[in-house]
């Protein structure tokens, strides 16, 4: 049995979908409840709330631990840890972020897992594909995308890419105390990623570009300031290793990550 958090969002759902497809059984756990199947139980859990995890670690011998970013602001991860130690997980594969291997982001969730004396693999992915979801409504509307810092380029990953390395690592045996950073292809800028999905529609999508006031004032709507505030950073002023193609993915699937472009086209239906 493996255990998925967060089972629901873009990592999770392919996540869920690669392991039983595998033959795995998963317990999908979420803050709402997730569709069942011969492979897939459902469980209803909230971090927040360490103890309603341990239903779902019953007989489980691997556990992929994803945070939101509340949590990350104001979460305990030592107390679930706790709870997963009690339960006899053997491995666990954490979302954690490029941002603490570059210093913009705290190591405590990190830590809390590294310091539970289980078997651990650490995935550091950078900025998301989907992040660019956030335009759907105005891309549908208007045919208009709006982002600050249009011209820096970023390794941005396909989330499914993520999830199929976190497969191998719940799965598999050789990945205890490794870490992974998760990058796409090549670095790719908001302008190319609104004109990639242009093309995906076959209309052209116009860019415009917010300044990080405009940008942080959105943001904070849906993430904590000093989340927002890193974020920013690394989208405004990213570091020479921020900016650096990770050769991780391929190392790990055997196949090159996928494209921002392949993206745009698996997922144009949002934006029509």
């Amino acid at each position: 049995m493996i255990v998925v958090t967060g089972a629901t969002g873009n990592v999770g759902r392919p996540l869920v979908g690669a392991l039983a497809e595998a033959g795995e059984q998963v317990t999908a756990v979420s803050r709402r409840t997730v569709e069942s199947s011969v492979h897939v139980r459902s469980h209803q859990a909230d971090l927040a709330e360490p103890e309603s995890l341990r239903p779902a670690l019953d007989g489980a011998k691997a556990l992929f631990l994803l945070t939101s970013p509340d949590f990350m602001a104001n979460g305990r991860l030592g107390e679930v840890m706790k709870v997963v130690g009690a339960a006899g997980i053997q491995r666990v594969v954490l979302l954690s972020s490029q941002g603490v291997g570059t210093g913009r982001h705290p190591s405590d969730l990190e830590d809390a897992v590294t310091q539970s004396g289980l078997e651990w693999t650490m995935l550091r992915p950078g900025n998301f594909n989907s992040n660019t979801l956030q335009w759907a409504d105005s891309v549908r509307a208007e045919r208009v995308a709006a982002a600050p810092f249009g011209d820096v380029a970023l390794p941005a990953v396909d989330p499914v890419d993520i999830a199929e390395v976190a497969a191998v690592a719940l799965r598999e045996p050789g990945h205890a105390g490794d870490i992974y950073t998760l990058t796409g292809p090549a670095a790719i800028s908001p302008r190319q990623q609104a004109a990639a999905i242009g093309d995906a529609l076959g209309e052209a999508v116009r860019f415009v570009e917010q300044t990080r006031a405009e940008a942080r004032n959105r943001m904070l709507g849906f993430m904590p300031e000093p989340v927002v505030e890193a974020t920013l950073d690394v989208l405004g002023v990213p570091s020479p290793a921020e900016q650096l193609v990770s050769p991780d993915v391929e190392r790990i699937l055997g196949r090159p990550p996928r494209t921002f472009a392949q993206w745009a086209h698996q997922h144009v239906a949002a934006f029509r």
